[in-house]
C-alpha cells in the first residue's frame, strides 16, 4: 500500500522519472547530490519507499527534535553531531560491517547552500566498511532520478571524488545557484 502510494506520489503526481542502471546491494553508500532543497530529502524518501527498500540517512541533529525525532529516528535518520570532534564514519562503517543489510544516503555537499569543498566522510564510510558507493542525481530540471554509475573506493581519495563530482555536474538542482562543484 505504501509502497503504491509512493510511487503514485513521486511519479504521476510530482511527474519524476527513473534512469536507474545500478543495482542497489545490500550494503552500500548512497551519495545523493545535487542538494538544493529539502525537497530533496521529499523526493528521496519517496523513490526508497517506492521500490521496496530500506536505507538509514545522515542529518544534522537539529532535525532531531521532539517530536520529529521521533519520526526521522524510525525511517532511518541517525544525527549527525557536527559541533564535537567525533569519529561519525568510524561508527557508521562499523555498523555497516555488523549489519546483514545496510543502506546509507549522505549528501556529499553537506549544505543545501553552494558548497564546492564537499564532505568525505560519505567515502571514508565506505572505504571502512568494504562497501561501494552508488551515486545518485536528482534533477529537477528534467524530473529524473538517476543512478548510472558505482564506485568502489580505491583509498584515493582526491581523484575519486573529482569523478564524483564530475558525475554530478550535468545534474540540476531545485535551486541551481546553490549547486557547487
Amino acid at each position: 500500500m505504501l509502497r503504491r502510494l509512493s510511487r503514485k506520489i513521486l511519479y504521476d503526481w510530482l511527474g519524476f522519472r527513473e534512469d536507474v542502471t545500478e543495482h542497489l546491494p545490500e550494503k552500500c553508500v548512497i551519495a545523493l547530490a545535487p542538494h538544493t532543497s529539502n525537497w530533496d530529502f521529499i523526493i528521496g524518501q519517496l523513490y526508497i519507499c517506492s521500490i521496496g527498500a530500506e536505507c538509514n540517512f545522515l542529518m544534522k541533529k537539529e532535525w532531531f527534535f521532539w517530536p520529529l525525532g521521533i519520526l526521522m529516528r524510525r525511517i532511518g535518520g541517525i544525527p549527525v553531531h557536527r559541533d564535537k570532534k567525533m569519529k561519525v564514519t568510524d561508527s557508521v562503517a562499523r555498523q555497516a560491517r555488523e549489519a546483514d543489510v545496510f543502506r546509507v544516503c549522505v549528501t556529499p555537499e553537506g549544505t543545501r547552500k553552494a558548497n564546492g569543498e564537499w564532505k568525505k566522510g560519505f567515502y571514508y564510510i565506505a572505504l571502512k566498511a568494504g562497501i561501494p558507493i552508488l551515486l545518485y542525481g536528482l534533477d529537477f530540471r528534467t524530473r529524473t532520478i538517476a543512478c548510472t554509475k558505482t564506485i568502489i573506493p580505491s583509498g584515493d581519495v582526491e581523484a575519486q571524488l573529482q569523478e564524483i563530482k564530475d558525475y554530478f555536474r550535468p545534474f540540476t538542482g531545485k535551486h541551481p545557484k546553490q549547486f557547487a562543484l
